[in-house]
């Protein structure tokens, strides 16, 4: 196994102490560790992935930035994402305000035990580990547990985690090959960020053998592809995964690949899974001929393609499509008895090659190519200065915002389903649909970036036919609804980049106060006032609509 893509960290005296190496037969080495080290291991891997990218992860990016074929759009975003991972490196703002539920896989070979303390079991101290990192780096508690089937409540810590831990070769899915190629005696494992948005592209569909022939397969995947949209902040990785012995094996190894655990997959068919090439290009072919580019149209809407293909049962083909978006924060983690080594992230940002172009770009295009509006207590004047711009069109917004997602949403229509009036302050200015994370000490927010704009496109016309929702800023592509009622209601529906959350958080906005719902957490409706917040017109006042009509 070579570790040159990782950075060991020494067990201290102490847990040398409480290590055991015990030798077996035929120089054979039992390692014993404990449970508690997994805390300090978890704790320390998901605070890595939470603030920074893997090398391979940036030039994927740069790479994007630089293709001959990027629109200036793709450019613009590319950057931006580039600026905001130099934000997030600094340790402060995570990289995405969905700091995520936590997803660990973990494989123990035959040779490597962990002994328990306090009743504690390796699940446990995995969790303690992410829950500590979780409240004191400021993370976004994005969870709800249910008090019965239909009412749930915050229970301000993030948790549960995901995590599944696998003996030797006994994992459902396909073993990725850093596993394979690791010592006996030794502890394998991928953590993972897992925002919401990329999780809800996943699409899961019960084919047949009929499906397996290529004309049918690619019509399949241009038709799912172009689904997937761009409300999870591309440019995306995307995976795909045809058969699987059953639906839980196809779909776990779909997570895994998202996850970055077979970038060394052979490409040699096999019954145990493989990757297959010409397909890959043909999905980054797909990607780009969608024209939704990095989010606001373009080519560069995927980064790379992982598809997957596993031996499946005569009468089923399950076919698997999921996406890890721009925000890619994934975490490869060996652990030994004699220490533990985690993948390698930057950040020293302007040692890689180019990326001081992409930056350098960004600073010098972004007010020379945007509208300046202005927003305040009065939305028919921000309106007015609306009317006119066409889909495609960038702006740059300054004044006040009030912040609500679907929490507050729901609150809204409750009211009005019994009869009462809108609070006033939903009448008065542009609502940005986010959930930002909490704010880091001597900040004035935690990491702030939209949330997908189509949950709330049920909203339509209850609201704008009230006043409300007249600007809304978001990400990705609404419906029709949403399209119909800004024309009838004269409204706007901007697009603000995502993937750029510590960006925005650090640079855009200058103040923030909460106005109502507190008890909703980050969903509590705010007031922020921001500077310059880059934007792009998606649905104008004639109902014209950028992802329906200009790309």
């Amino acid at each position: 196994m070579c570790f040159n893509n990782f950075d060991f960290i020494p067990f201290t005296e102490k847990e040398k102490n409480e290590v055991q190496s015990i030798s077996l037969a035929s120089d054979t080495k039992l390692s014993v560790i404990p449970n508690k080290i997994l805390t300090k291991i978890s704790y320390d891997a998901f605070s890595k992935l939470s603030f920074s990218f893997t090398k391979e992860h940036i030039e994927n990016i740069i790479k994007a930035f630089l293709s001959e074929n990027s629109s200036e759009n793709d450019k613009y975003v590319c950057a931006s994402i580039l600026k905001n991972a130099l934000v997030a490196a600094e340790g402060k703002y995570p990289i995405c305000q969905d700091t995520g539920i936590a997803n660990v896989f973990a494989w123990k070979n035959s040779l490597f035990l962990t002994t328990s303390q306090q009743n504690k079991t390796e699940n446990d101290c995995i969790t303690d580990g992410i829950r500590k990192l979780y409240d004191e780096k400021k993370l976004r508690f994005s969870t709800t547990c249910p008090k019965d089937f239909y009412t749930e409540y915050d229970p301000q810590n993030n948790m549960p985690p995901q995590i599944s831990i696998f003996n030797g070769n006994s994992c459902l899915a396909p073993i990725p090959e850093f596993v394979k190629s690791l010592p006996q005696n030794s502890m394998a494992m991928i953590c993972c960020a897992k925002g919401g948005g990329s999780s809800n592209k996943t699409t899961f569909i019960q084919g047949t053998k009929a499906t397996l022939n290529k004309d049918s397969l690619i019509t399949l995947l241009k038709e799912q592809i172009k689904k997937l949209g761009t409300a999870a902040c591309p440019p995306y990785t995307i995976a795909i995964v045809v058969g699987g012995l059953s639906p839980e094996q196809n779909l776990l190894t779909l997570k895994l690949a998202t996850c970055g655990a077979y970038n060394n997959m052979t490409y040699t068919p096999n019954d145990l899974g493989f990757r297959d090439k010409e397909l890959e290009e043909q999905v980054i072919k797909i990607a780009s001929e969608t024209g939704y580019g990095a989010q606001f149209g373009g080519s560069q809407f995927a980064l790379e393609a992982f598809v997957i293909r596993l031996s499946r049962h005569g009468a089923s083909c399950p076919i698997s499509i999921g996406v890890s978006c721009s925000a890619h924060r994934n975490l490869k983690v060996i652990i030994t008895n004699e220490g533990y080594y985690l993948e390698k992230t930057v950040s020293d940002l302007y040692s890689i090659q180019n990326f001081d172009k992409a930056i350098s770009f960004l600073e010098n295009d972004e007010s020379n190519n945007s509208k300046k509006i202005t927003s305040d207590n009065n939305i028919e004047n921000t309106l007015e200065q609306l009317r006119g711009l066409k889909p495609g069109d960038r702006i740059l917004i300054s004044g006040k915002i009030l912040v609500a997602r679907d929490a507050a949403h729901a609150r809204w229509k409750k009211l009005l389903d019994e009869g009462k009036q809108l609070p006033e302050y939903t009448q008065k200015y542009p609502i940005c649909y986010a959930g930002p994370a909490r704010t880091p000490e001597g900040k004035i927010i935690g990491s702030f970036g939209p949330t997908t704009a189509g949950r709330m496109d049920s909203y339509a016309d209850i609201l704008m036919s009230r006043g409300a929702a007249l600007v809304t800023l978001a990400k990705g592509n609404r419906n029709k609804q949403w399209q119909e009622a800004c024309k009838k209601y004269k409204g706007f529906y901007l697009g603000t980049p995502g993937g750029i959350a510590a960006l925005i958080a650090s640079k855009y906005i200058t103040s923030q106060e909460i106005i109502d719902y507190e008890d909703l957490g980050m969903e509590a409706v705010r007031l922020i006032t921001v500077n310059q917040l880059p934007s792009f017109v998606l649905t104008n006042d004639n109902g014209d609509d950028f992802y329906n009509g200009t790309i």
